[in-house]
């Protein structure tokens, strides 16, 4: 039986207007059942050997009633009619000890939508038995444990996760598919002397285990531990003033912290964001144009619809430097009067969904990325970030460098390690002065109000004429 075959078995007896009338009885304007069956299967390798397998299941339910611009939520596992019946009185009587609210009549849906909705997978993970998993994990660690003397610590982890979900909301409206997506991750740490780097590489996407005909786990590990040992013999970073060209291997990093997570309607609404009241006007440079796209085919951010059921779709954020839009969920977009924009996004069935980014990128310019670098008499080659935060009020940020290079008269040079970008946001996003016409992907677990959900973040090549780096003159 397959997943879809479970889950519509479980639900075949549940009464959604029912139960979605109940919530809504005594106020409301909006109301949404989210039905959730994930299958997932961890696998993590330490000191030489394979220390933990994991598999599980979780089935559960979410209720969510949006009042007056607010959301009330809650969950359960128990999906009998009974339970959610008094789920949905439980949420309706808060609603009626917080005043009234417009009742929307289920017998008139507004806007109709019946289906099934997934996006292809080659090879799902189901099928894939566990000691194949687990041969996966063992090739990336003896890859990275066998390299070089140097190497004391590996890491090895592999994750898959399958989703089947089923949403149905009080305008009639009804969404169901599944989601499938894989990961591993290798971190190494090296030692010599006094000196401890460590070097890190995940690769990850809405796909199943045709993710290592396209990233082999021996070249993960490679990556991982080349990173590792060239930090070893890297000099420090020198500080101060100067150019700094992002590679597009870099990763997303930059656009995800520095405008990403101020485009997300709600931060944007409460005025938590720099970016708050600023559609229409200039937010960077002409050559900067932002997009947010779930639809983009095995992308870890991917999906077809969100978690409230809208249908994925690209998003123009910034078009030529102007400030164009935010993300939205439906709650967002209600307060602002428009539709939302399928960002509805959430963790579990135990969390509401609010404003995310799927796969958010800097789409390319018309600069060859060697160009790029031959523009610059003296400054720093970015090729890997590392970890970063940004203060989304203002718009400053501090980020790590996990793999950097001195450029020399036009010349990429010898590694440094210890370097640290500090700055601001739009202000950099502004002064950027060539982009290119690569593209290169990242990918990460996004975090946000306690909740983490996939996504990755992607860039050119990029030139800042000129950003603050930390570090120490030294050779070692």
């Amino acid at each position: 039986m397959s997943a879809f075959d479970q889950l519509d078995r479980m639900l075949e007896h549940i009464p959604f207007e029912k139960i979605l009338r109940e919530a809504l009885k005594e106020g409301g304007e909006f109301a949404d059942l989210y039905f959730e069956q994930t299958r997932s299967v961890t696998i993590v390798c330490e000191e030489d050997r394979i220390e933990k397998v994991v598999s599980g299941l979780d089935r559960g339910v979410g209720l969510r009633v949006l009042f007056n611009g607010r959301t009330i939520y809650s969950f359960t596992n128990q999906k009998t009619e009974e339970a959610l019946l008094e789920l949905a009185g439980a949420i309706s009587r808060v609603v009626r000890e917080n005043g009234e609210a417009r009742v929307i009549d289920l017998t008139h849906p507004s806007q109709p939508f019946a289906g099934k909705s997934s996006l292809p997978v080659e090879k799902d993970p189901s099928g894939i038995s566990i000691g194949e998993k687990v041969s996966v994990v063992k090739r990336a660690n003896d890859v990275a444990r066998r390299s070089d003397q140097r190497v004391r610590q590996v890491k090895v982890l592999y994750r898959d996760v399958s989703q089947v979900l089923s949403i149905a909301n009080s305008d009639g409206e009804w969404r169901e598919g599944e989601r499938v997506g894989t990961l591993l991750s290798v971190q190494v740490v090296s030692a010599e002397g006094d000196v401890i780097q460590t070097g890190y590489e995940p690769v990850a996407g809405t796909m199943g285990f045709e993710l290592f005909d396209l990233h082999p786990p021996e070249e993960v590990a490679e990556a991982a531990t080349r990173r590792a040992l060239l930090m070893l013999s890297a000099r420090r970073a020198p500080m101060g003033r100067m150019a700094v060209v992002l590679s597009s291997e870099a990763g997303g990093t930059m656009i995800h912290e520095a405008i990403g997570h101020g485009l997300e309607a709600d931060l944007a609404q409460q005025g938590l964001s720099v970016y708050s009241k600023k559609i229409g006007e200039s937010v960077a440079s002409r050559l900067i144009t932002v997009v947010d796209d779930p639809t983009l085919p095995q992308k870890r951010g991917s999906y077809a619809f969100d978690d409230e059921g809208v249908i994925s779709r690209r998003t123009v954020l910034v078009e030529e430097g102007v400030l164009k839009g935010y993300l939205y969920d439906r709650l967002a977009a209600m307060k602002d009067g428009v539709q939302s924009t399928g960002n509805g996004r959430r963790e579990s069935y135990q969390h509401k969904p609010i404003p995310r980014m799927s796969n958010t990128l800097i789409v390319p310019g018309k600069a060859k990325p060697e160009e790029i670098i031959r523009s610059v008499e003296k400054g720093l080659f970015v090729k890997k970030m590392g970890g970063g935060q940004v203060n989304t009020v203002n718009g400053d940020f501090v980020f790590e460098v996990s793999e950097g290079y001195l450029i020399e008269k036009g010349v990429v040079g010898e590694p440094v390690r210890g370097a640290i970008l500090t700055g601001n946001g739009p202000k950099v996003l502004k002064e950027i002065d060539m982009v290119g016409d690569d593209l290169g992907f990242g990918i990460g677990t996004c975090g946000k109000d306690g909740q983490g959900v996939p996504v990755s973040d992607a860039q050119p090549t990029l030139r800042i004429p000129e950003l603050v780096v930390g570090g120490r003159e030294g050779s070692k």
